[in-house]
């Protein structure tokens, strides 16, 4: 059975969480494929709240296996903390596999990241939310100081962070400066070797696996983190993450090969949200910004820091949409944007006196774009409980298909809550999604 992604469209933060949850039933295997405990995904059943920011979004669900494969960066602790915190609750995690592959975060990426954080580009910081991510991906890259989960269950493994702790001593001195305190290479030693047997009984070739789970034709949902306008090649660079958060990264991520992958769900805000620095073309630093701040509870699961908002902005949903190879959107938020007295949509930029459709690669052109919108009146409606798609008002039916227009893409999903009951699978959709409908 082909495998179908769950990716973010925008800055992230587009409730990917709550969608692959619902899904989840539906598939075998659920897999997240890149980024690290830089994310935070959401789950509400009830009156339980589920903050994930490493372990995939499907683990409530006994029954389907969830893989953090290779192209993951995985802290030990932050992930055992949430072992933890979902046995408090009665979820076991038997139903999770971690990748031998995956490479760790340590201390010495962290002290990196936050000494580097310091200095900003074009004087703005480029959203780091501290916890080593990039750092760590660097030295993935750079190979020398990398190590992986397998290498932690080595015998070698003291020498190999007595090695490195040297190195990341001599090179983070001088940049930390006085404040600086030296990383301990028995410490870390010992404190992660704890990790490491913690997590043993989870570390597994999971390449191997889902390649035979695709030669066993198993339906695998592949879970995105951040949002595509963050990938590292394709989005507002240097204001990005530091992996393939678009839909390009599902293959090298995961390792299973793009042919065995034919459906890729869009996820989108009714409006849009950035964190940290960067630009942002329809942003409202003003009363209405701060209103939908606040209908939608717009502050980090990760970082709680308040996330800036503005209006639904087509052009960059469009591009991504394409990057990513998007067959069906769906659209989160739209309770908040009930509420409103009008709603927009930018449908276009002028950029030098040019009226432009195409999202600019370089970050000070995109800063100097101003959006051209369409306006919709509002249809101050409460959404939450509607249960269907004939209960939305005509005017709320009319900015979802424009939506659809604009991206090309037909929206198959609405929401109008964070509960998975407040899910509505639209009746006009082209196709619908297994299992929704």
């Amino acid at each position: 059975m082909p495998g179908t992604c769950v990716i973010g469209l925008q800055w992230g933060d587009e409730a990917k969480g709550k969608l692959v949850d619902l899904l989840t039933p539906n598939f075998d295997i659920v897999c997240r494929y890149q980024g690290g405990s830089n994310a935070g995904h959401t789950v509400v059943t009830g009156d339980q709240v589920y903050k994930l920011h490493l372990i995939p979004s499907g683990i409530l669900n006994p029954d389907t296996m969830n893989i953090i494969a290779p192209g993951v960066v995985l802290n030990p602790g932050t992930i055992i903390e949430e072992l933890e915190g979902l046995k408090a609750k009665g979820i076991t995690a038997e139903n999770l596999m971690i990748s031998e592959r995956v490479h760790v975060v340590f201390p010495w990426h962290i002290a990196e990241d936050r000494a580097l954080n310091a200095k900003k580009v074009k004087g703005e910081s480029i959203g780091t939310t501290l916890r080593g991510i990039g750092p760590c991906y660097r030295d993935k890259v750079g190979r020398s100081f990398a190590v992986r989960l397998a290498d932690m269950l080595r015998e070698d493994f003291p020498e190999r962070v007595a090695s490195i702790v040297e190195a990341k001593n001599a090179m983070l001195a001088p940049i930390a400066g006085e404040d600086f305190e030296p990383l301990d290479a028995a410490a870390i030693t010992a404190e992660f070797s704890g990790y490491a047997e913690t997590l043993r009984p989870f570390v597994a070739d999971t390449t191997n696996y889902l390649l035979d789970a695709v030669d066993e034709s198993k339906s695998i949902l592949f879970e995105g983190a951040q949002g595509s306008l963050l990938d590292i090649d394709h989005g507002t660079f240097p204001f990005v993450t530091s992996s393939n958060s678009s839909g390009v990264g599902i293959s090298s991520g995961s390792g299973v090969p793009a042919r065995s992958i034919n459906k890729v769900v869009g996820v989108i805000k009714a409006y849009s949200t950035r964190v940290g620095g960067g630009p942002f073309p329809t942003e409202q630093e003003n009363e209405i910004g701060q209103q939908i701040r606040d209908l939608g509870n717009e502050y980090g699961t990760t970082t709680g820091r308040p996330r800036r908002c503005g209006w639904f902005d087509a052009v960059a949903v469009r591009y991504t949409a394409r990057l990513s190879g998007v067959s069906a959107l769906s659209l989160m938020m739209m309770d908040v944007v009930s509420l409103l007295p009008e709603v927009k949509i930018c449908v276009a930029y002028e950029l030098d006196g040019q009226r432009i459709t195409h999202f600019p690669s370089d970050a000070d052109d995109l800063r100097r774009v101003q959006p051209i919108y369409e306006t919709f009146e509002g249809w101050d409606t409460d959404l939450t409980a509607a249960t269907s798609y004939d209960e939305f008002p005509d005017a709320a039916k009319a900015y979802i298909n424009r939506i659809g227009e604009l991206i090309g893409i037909p929206v198959e999903v609405a929401s109008v809550g964070p509960d998975r009951a407040q899910t509505i699978v639209l009746a006009e959709s082209v196709s619908h999604l297994a299992g929704l409908a």
